[in-house]
């Protein structure tokens, strides 16, 4: 089945009677505007006001790699389009979806979203198209209003409250084509609607400068935190303080300490393990002990003196994580557990926390406790595979689920492991690590256990650790008051939004014709001509 209708001005369905807001209870307008339904705005011609095929009209198997250009969701942004074509309709079957057709200016909606309604206008420089599912598309009439009138109407936040109003759905968010088909839009005089316009963009032009110049700091802002982050995991900015600390125990001493200090704890366990079951140790027991992997440093770059290579599993605890399962329903033994959601790169989301039903020792294997490298298992976006937080207490008795593993640096400051992890190098390696032949990117506890990671001695990793809080802390700063512009900016956006379609951004002319009188004429002109 497919939702296309050819809505004429004037005339409304029987779903749009349902579905149609009471313009008595819309704000009052200015004197010469009136209410208009979209469905009044389009062209009053077939497919005038359509969305994207679905059901059994299109599939993926009938996406090419060359043709007609498919337009989906994500290319439809508030004010502009956006993103390349990807996927392609072959020319025949670019004329079976005909009713699904898009050409340059025509203004294309999100029919999904959270929320949805965002519009733009179809490129001028661009060939014809094929909307997708969950894509409006609406041909104004030339001799009504603007292209660009309508789609800062539709951004407005008068319209974006009717659209929230007839909104449905829980996951995913939708409006349907027969109840976006009758929103109303404040329609000014003809003349007056090119003023705003006009001046909408006079101000868009200055807000948009001011918000470019924003992004180039954020981008440069993060540049910086790459370097900071790439000078400290190579030694760069303590090799003043190493000239100074000659004597420092060098950190081949501080991982042979380490390995030590895991085979003790090892040799300890076994035994207990044997006393528990009441049970004397076998000969040759302690045999078993495996060595953690050393790391192949033979395309590794040189370390500064006094540092050397170990891989993640000689200097830390890694651990997975606990798999979500119906027996895990929360009931008697409930307890808190982070999901990849909570953490981000270098921070935690703890906003929304879950819990699961735990067992036996579980609680004791699997607490987290403060300064535990927390690390994503697996995402949708390669970038975003390992990103990494610590944890830093914030919740009594929590464990992880398996999507997230555990890092426990034996000695020295977690932060450094996390500072290497979050660095370009560390970054690289790990999506180096996460990349596999099947075109899936995950980790494991594996493949972390065998990560090779730089190390200092002690003393110098919290001297590496002092002076990149001090460096980014001042980032942080600026980051924080660019974030809070980009914000005031946008909501500057659809203050001016606001005040154009009450009527308050431009001067009025007692001249202009109203509205109500050119929507009238233009019905009469569309009743008197064959349908």
């Amino acid at each position: 089945m497919t939702e296309t209708r050819a809505l004429h001005p004037g005339r409304r369905n029987k779903n749009q009677e349902s579905a149609g807001l009471d313009v008595a209870a819309l704000p009052e307008l200015p004197k010469g505007w009136c209410w208009a339904l979209v469905e009044h705005l389009s062209a009053g011609e077939p497919y005038s006001l359509a969305i994207g095929p679905f059901g059994s009209n299109l599939k993926v198997c009938d996406y090419a790699d060359a043709g007609v250009p498919l337009i989906f969701v994500r290319n439809i942004r508030s004010g502009r389009f956006g993103g390349e074509h990807t996927q392609f309709v072959s020319q025949q079957k670019a004329k079976q979806l005909a009713a699904h057709s898009v050409e340059a200016g025509d203004i294309l909606v999100t029919k999904m979203g959270d929320p949805p309604g965002d519009a733009c206008r179809y490129p001028m420089d661009q060939p014809p198209g094929i909307i997708t599912a969950d894509c409006i598309k609406i041909r104004l009439r030339p001799d009504l209003s603007p292209a660009a009138y309508v789609i800062n109407a539709l951004n407005s936040p008068i319209i974006k409250s009717q659209v929230a109003q007839i909104t449905r759905g829980v996951a995913q968010q939708k409006v349907s084509l027969g109840r976006f088909s009758s929103i109303a839009l404040p329609l000014a005089p003809l003349p007056e609607q090119r003023r705003i316009v006009a001046k909408i963009e006079e101000l868009f032009s200055d807000l948009d400068a001011g918000v470019a110049a924003l992004e180039r700091v954020k981008a440069n802002l993060k540049r910086y935190r790459a370097s900071v982050l790439k000078a400290a995991v190579e030694g760069r900015l303590t090799e003043a303080w190493r000239k100074k600390h000659p004597k420092t125990e060098p950190a081949d001493k501080l991982l042979q300490r380490i390995l030590a200090e895991r085979r003790q704890k090892w040799d300890e366990e076994q035994v207990r393990k044997f006393k528990a079951a009441g049970k004397t140790p076998p000969k040759d027991w302690q045999k078993k002990y495996q060595e953690p992997v050393e790391p192949d440093t033979s395309g590794l770059p040189a370390l500064p003196e006094g540092w050397c290579w170990a891989t993640v599993g000689q200097t830390a605890e890694v651990q997975g994580g606990i798999q979500k399962q119906p027996k895990r329903k929360p009931e008697r033994n409930a307890y808190p557990y982070l999901r990849v959601a909570n953490v981000m790169r270098n921070r935690m989301a703890l906003s929304e926390i879950q819990e699961m039903e735990l067992f036996g020792d579980e609680l004791e294997k699997l607490r987290l406790l403060s300064g535990d490298l927390l690390v994503v298992e697996g995402n949708g976006s390669l970038t975003e595979i390992g990103r990494s937080a610590l944890w830093a207490g914030e919740i009594k008795d929590c464990v992880h689920q398996n999507h997230i593993i555990r890092v426990r640096f034996m000695a020295g400051a977690p932060t450094f492991l996390n500072a290497y992890w979050n660095s370009p190098q560390g970054n690289g390696r790990v999506m180096n690590l996460a990349a596999s032949t099947s075109g899936l990117y995950t980790l494991s506890v594996a493949k972390v256990n065998g990560m090779p990671v730089p190390l200092a001695s002690v003393s110098e990793q919290e001297v590496i650790v002092a002076e990149v809080d001090r460096r980014l802390s001042v980032t942080d700063a600026v980051e924080a008051e660019v974030e809070h512009s980009l914000q005031r900016a946008g909501r500057l956006r659809q203050a001016i939004l606001k005040r154009a379609f009450e009527g308050r951004l431009v001067l009025q002319d007692p001249k202009d014709e109203p509205a109500q009188k050119m929507l009238e004429r233009i019905r009469e002109c569309s009743a008197s001509s064959p349908t």
